[in-house]
């Protein structure tokens, strides 16, 4: 049975004609339900709103054709958790408040309050953006989506706004945790003159999308360079944290959790490893650690694992980076050299 403020809800909407507060808590319903696993009521419910007493269809309450939005999502099954993140303290304080309030939901709305749902995490690429994203629906048990934006972004006037609102009508009847990598993509500043105006209608569609978002189904939105965000989609989300790229100190501790893991000595200690790797970011790291890991087991224990990791750290030392270009000095001929030298 749903919940007694919800059928209240909707009964006073439908009294009084408003079609808007109607569907609101239609989807509502719906949510819950499937949130039960009552998915042949969820469905029944679905289909109902799509069309009136006389069989007609009624576009003020018409339900989203949920058939089509799996073009425009990528589902993930989500298996980081939160417990194993190197996070700052207020950040990961942050999160377990926002994992409280929505397990709590309930005793937040007998008060007439709502749990935060609207994300922004922001930080240099590689530092657990994405992993913490997935993290949240690990912890609240809810399907993990991932908006793609090359399925999405159209050529014509009006298209990505349609489907941006494809995706956000199934995001309504569907508890999850919806995704969206590179926001800037989506959420860039309306005031640049260099955009065009297709991107800021699409802005404008994302900020009426989100404030017409139930707090049961979370946002949460990524970006590298969240200095080109539209300063309107800023204060749509209630929770804002950077990811900053790791300190000595983190690296440290995730090199300590990896020693922790395997079966035999790594042969040098977890800040000895960091500081071998220099500045470099999670993502980074999490690879180092599965190289070693890869020649470990290719090993078959024949070669000690003190020696593979390093015989990685003298690979990951020659590794070329962004910020390295190549010398080809040597392939130069010096002034100085050859008969015409003087000339």
């Amino acid at each position: 049975m749903a919940r007694s403020d919800l059928l209240i809800s909707l009964v006073k909407a439908g009294s009084s004609g408003d079609s808007r507060s109607v569907r609101a808590a239609a989807e509502a319903i719906i949510a819950e339900e499937k949130a039960k696993n009552h998915n042949i009521l969820a469905d029944r419910l679905t289909k109902a709103m799509h069309v009136n007493g006389n069989g007609h269809k009624t576009p003020a309450v018409l339900g989203p054709n949920t058939a089509r939005h799996r073009e425009f999502l990528l589902e993930l099954t989500p298996d980081k958790r939160i417990e194993d993140l190197v996070l700052s303290d207020m950040n990961r304080h942050a999160c377990e408040e926002l994992i409280e309030e929505q397990q709590r939901a309930s005793v937040l709305r007998a008060h007439s309050l709502e749990p935060r749902h609207r994300v922004l995490l922001s930080g240099p690429p590689g530092n657990g953006k994405t992993s913490l994203a997935e993290a949240i629906a690990e912890a609240l048990a809810l399907p993990f989506f991932v908006v793609r934006y090359e399925a999405m972004i159209g050529s014509y006037l009006g298209e990505t706004a349609a489907r941006l609102k494809r995706v956000f009508d199934y995001a309504r009847i569907t508890p999850c945790v919806l995704f969206f990598d590179e926001f800037d993509a989506v959420g860039k500043e309306r005031g640049d003159e260099h955009e065009t105006g297709e991107i800021k209608r699409v802005v404008t569609s994302l900020l009426m999308q989100m404030d017409d978002l139930p707090s049961y189904t979370i946002a949460v939105a990524a970006s590298n360079h969240s200095e080109l965000l539209d300063r309107a989609v800023w204060r749509r989300f209630q929770l804002r944290l950077s990811l900053k790229a790791p300190t000595w100190t983190e690296l440290t501790a995730y090199f300590q959790r990896f020693a922790d893991n395997m079966a035999e000595p790594l042969g040098r200690a977890p800040d000895s490893i960091a500081k071998a790797l220099g500045a470099i970011s999670y993502a980074e790291a999490e690879e180092f650690c599965l190289d070693v890991r890869r020649r470990h087991v290719l090993a078959m224990g024949e070669t000690p694992l003190k020696r593979i990791v390093e015989e990685r750290l003298k690979m990951w030392s020659a590794r070329t980076s962004p910020n390295t270009r190549e010398d080809t000095s040597h392939d130069r001929i010096p002034a100085s050299s050859g008969p015409e030298s003087g000339a």
